[in-house]
Formats: C-alpha cells, structure tokens, sequence
C-alpha cells in the first residue's frame, strides 16, 4: 500500500518572502577588518544566503545582515554562515570564531506592526452580513501571554525567529460555514501545540489567513508554511483549498530600513565560549 503523500509539497509551491536577518557572531580575538566580506558573499549564494551588510559593533564582534530564500532554516543559515566563514579565514585564523552567536529576524515592519495588523484584520475586511461579521470574531485568536519578543536558546546562541504567514483560498473561494470554520480555529491552535509554533495572533477570514507566529530554529519558513497548508487541508477532507504556497515573511523588534544600513542592536550571547 502506496504511502499517503503531502497535498502541498516544496516543489508544487511558490513562496512569497522577504526573509531577513541579523546575525552576531564573536571572534577569539579583537578583529576590524573585514577583506572576507566579498568571498563570503560569493559563497553563500548557493546555499540560497545573501549578504546585505557587515559592520563591527565592537572589534571581535561581527554584525552581518541576510537575506535567505524559503527553504533556509535558521539553522542552516547559523552553521554555513560561521562554516563558510571559518573556511575562507582558516590560514591566518585556524580557530577563528567563537560558538556563541545570535540570530534575529526582521523584516518591512517591527513585531508590534505586524502584530497589531493582524489582530486588525477583521476590521479591515468587514462583511456586508452583520451576522458573519459577529460569528467571526468569535474565530480570532489573539493570545497575549505569548511574547515574541523574548529570545529562544540553543545551546550556543540565542535567538529571535518570528513568521508572519498567509495562507490564501483558491479562486479567493469563501468560507462561512460555522463548524468549519471552527474546524480551522482548532487545527491552527493544535499544529501550534504539536509543533513547537509560538502563536501570538491568528486572524481568520473568509477567504484567507494570517498568522504571527515565532517559529522552532530548525524549521524552514517554506516548512512552517507547509505544515499549515498540509494539516488544514484535513479540514477540507485533503481538497486543495488553500493556493498551492503561501506569504512567508519575517520580522522583529527592528524594522529593515534600520538594520541594513546600520544594526541597532547589541547582542551578548555567553554561551559556547
């Protein structure tokens, strides 16, 4: 008996992304030149890495801004960063880099922008039916004791890794059907459980879904997309309901205006000396 196969899978979706990040990582000694940047650069192109700045906060500490395409976890973009990096200086520096680090997203908007948009969304979507628009927000989720804003830990680094999801109906096909949408409400809060996903704002339309969400450092954006799509497709008895991808976009405390062009923050990770 054939195995049963995902419905929404990486190579039948397209993900749109601006995906960004921040990423401290410590030298063993007080370094202020950076003749590297280029080749780094260059190296982390296929590994879907890209570089949009470096600056030293202090000498010995690298500030490096990225972009990174879907399928790059926080995980995988942490260990080529540091490996590539430790590669194309291990001549003149065989033990140059510390293990600690410390990693933030951010994106177009800060974390209390995105928040408060999606916690808006039925408002801003008002339905011509009184009676719909009162038995929808009986389906927002709005949970305040989840604060993405605090950092996660491994065992080297901390971390920031916040996702802002929409997930949007075929045709822009319409959904209003109570027990349903009820349906959605509880499979979004059990995925959140099951799989580790910090849900801090659910807005649930008719026709599409927002999410803000901080996310475990192993999972690709395309993967926590993925794992929505693919368990409320249960909902719809596994019928494509949803658009075969999905808006993945990061954020954080610090919007992108201000990180590329000169990181405002301060990261002091003491882990992993």
């Amino acid at each position: 008996m054939a195995s049963l196969q995902p419905l929404y899978a990486r190579d039948t979706c397209t993900f749109s992304a601006p995906l960004r990040w921040g990423l401290t990582i410590f030298w063993r000694d007080t370094i202020t030149e950076a003749p590297w940047v280029k080749e780094l650069a260059h190296a982390l192109e296929p590994d879907g890495v890209r570089i949009l700045g470096h600056r030293f906060a202090k000498p010995g500490i690298s500030q490096i801004s990225l972009s990174v395409l879907p399928a790059v976890s926080a995980l995988l973009l942490v260990n080529r960063v540091k490996g590539r990096l430790q590669y194309l200086v291990r001549k003149s520096r065989p033990r140059a880099l510390r293990r600690n680090y410390a990693l933030r997203s951010f994106g177009p908007a800060t974390r209390e922008a995105v928040e408060t948009y999606v916690a808006e969304q039925l408002n801003h979507h008002q339905m011509a039916d009184n009676r719909v628009q009162s038995m929808l927000e009986r389906f927002q989720i709005v949970q305040p004791d989840v604060d993405l804003k605090q950092p996660k830990a491994t065992s080297h680094g901390i971390y920031w890794y916040n996702l802002h999801v929409v997930l949007v109906h075929r045709e822009r096909w319409t959904e209003i059907r109570k027990q349903v949408l009820e349906q959605v409400r509880a499979m979004i809060l059990r995925v959140c459980r099951q799989r580790g996903f910090l849900l801090s704002r659910a807005g649930i339309l008719v026709d599409h879904i927002h999410l803000a969400l901080g996310c475990p450092f192993e999972m690709a954006p395309a993967d926590v997309a993925l794992t929505f799509l693919n368990n409320l497709a249960y909902v719809y008895g596994m019928k494509p309901v949803f658009q075969f991808g999905a808006y993945v976009g990061t954020f954080g405390e610090y919007h992108q205006g201000a990180v590329v062009s000169d990181p405002p923050w301060e990261d002091k990770c003491e882990t992993g000396m």
